[in-house]
């Protein structure tokens, strides 16, 4: 497994976000994390990504302890996270943003070979390599940070609501590029309100609520589940549904 995280707790001072909380990400997969605003869920992105603190609870990756790292080890380890609201350097270009995603020796040494797959899944980011990141519409945005984060060259790459305020248009080719990412190999741990599109790629997927994860399972068993229906999916189901 290569990611594993298991009872979880993480907290914001006093109070808990997080409350034994436990996933897994194999090689490879895409993993889903669903629920409504407030549920943690970013709280629990950041904290794989190095940037809050586990109260308790064990975060391995490849079976190495990421408890106790420092964010930027942590992505020495080979996480990479598109945080939400993408915050880029929106007074430098896009190339020099990209840049950054490549700090480490490993990636630097890279850079060449990562611009030119990066440009290749975001034709539009090598017409405006040189135009400053904060010019570009929100989708272009997106683009950005995700690349950014693909400079790193990830063993796991963390996306944190990749189609917030997105276009219906922008989104579908947004999702279009998180299923060339995954077919290249990387795994991904996508974080998503749009729980439609996100038990579509998923292999799998959690239900995060309050905090809790209350259900977990392949993206059709969860879809079968009256309560996610209702509570996710927007369809009514009936006391008589069998």
């Amino acid at each position: 497994m290569l990611l594993e995280a298991r009872e979880l707790v993480i907290a914001h001072g006093d109070a808990v976000a997080v409350w034994d909380a436990s996933l897994t990400v194999g090689e490879g997969e895409v993993v889903a994390v669903i629920g409504p605003n407030g549920a943690g869920k970013t709280t629990l992105v950041n904290t794989i990504a190095g940037l809050q603190r586990l109260r308790s609870g064990a975060l391995r990756l490849a079976g190495i302890d990421l408890g106790a790292m420092a964010s930027h080890l942590v992505c020495r380890q080979g996480i990479a996270l598109v945080p939400e609201g993408r915050r880029l350097f929106t007074r430098m270009s896009v190339e020099e943003n990209l840049e950054m995603g490549c700090y480490r020796g490993e990636a630097r040494r890279a850079r060449a070979a990562s611009l030119q797959r990066v440009y290749r899944l975001f034709p539009i980011l090598r017409e405006r390599r040189r135009q400053l990141a904060g010019s570009l519409s929100g989708g272009q945005q997106q683009m950005v940070a995700i690349a950014r984060a693909l400079m790193a060259r990830p063993r796991l790459l963390l996306l944190d609501e990749p189609s917030l305020g997105l276009a219906p248009a922008v989104v579908d080719h947004m999702f279009d590029i998180i299923r060339t990412i995954h077919d290249e190999g990387v795994a991904i741990l996508l974080v998503e309100q749009n729980v439609v599109r996100a038990l579509e790629i998923a292999d799998r997927a959690y239900v995060l609520e309050e905090g809790r994860v209350v259900a977990a399972g392949l993206p059709a068993d969860l879809r079968r589940e009256p309560r996610i229906q209702e509570a996710y999916l927007g369809l009514h189901v009936g006391a008589d549904t069998p």
